[in-house]
C-alpha cells in the first residue's frame, strides 16, 4: 500500500472544495482510503503601497490583501488506483503538490 499527502493551495475555498469533493467520490470509486480534508490556517498576504507616484503630498498608504487557503488530504491506496486518482480535473488557480510517504 503506498500513502501520499495531496496538498492544495489556492486563493479561492470554492475551488479548493471541487477538488476534494472530485478526490472523495472517485476515491469512493475505487475503493481507497481517504483520511480527512485537512485546513491549515489562511496565510494573509499584506502588501503596502504609496497612493501617490511622484512622492510629493502627504503620506498616504494603500493596502492590499491577498488570503490563500491551505488544505491537505492523505490517500491511501496501491500505485495503480493512486494514478487514477489524480487524473481528476484541477482548476487553473489551484495548486497541488504530491507527497509520497512512507508505510
Amino acid at each position: 500500500m503506498a500513502k501520499a499527502r495531496i496538498r492544495l493551495e489556492g486563493e479561492k475555498s470554492k475551488d479548493l472544495e471541487y477538488v476534494t469533493n472530485q478526490l472523495q467520490a472517485m476515491s469512493r470509486a475505487l475503493n481507497v482510503k481517504v483520511r480527512g480534508t485537512v485546513r491549515l490556517p489562511q496565510k494573509k498576504l499584506v502588501i503596502p503601497t504609496r497612493r501617490t507616484p511622484c512622492g510629493d503630498g502627504s503620506d498616504t498608504y494603500e493596502r492590499w490583501w491577498k488570503k490563500i487557503s491551505r488544505w491537505f488530504v492523505d490517500v491511501e491506496g496501491d500505485e495503480k488506483s493512486l494514478r487514477q486518482l489524480l487524473r481528476i480535473r484541477i482548476p487553473d488557480n489551484v495548486y497541488v503538490k504530491i507527497i509520497l510517504l512512507s508505510s
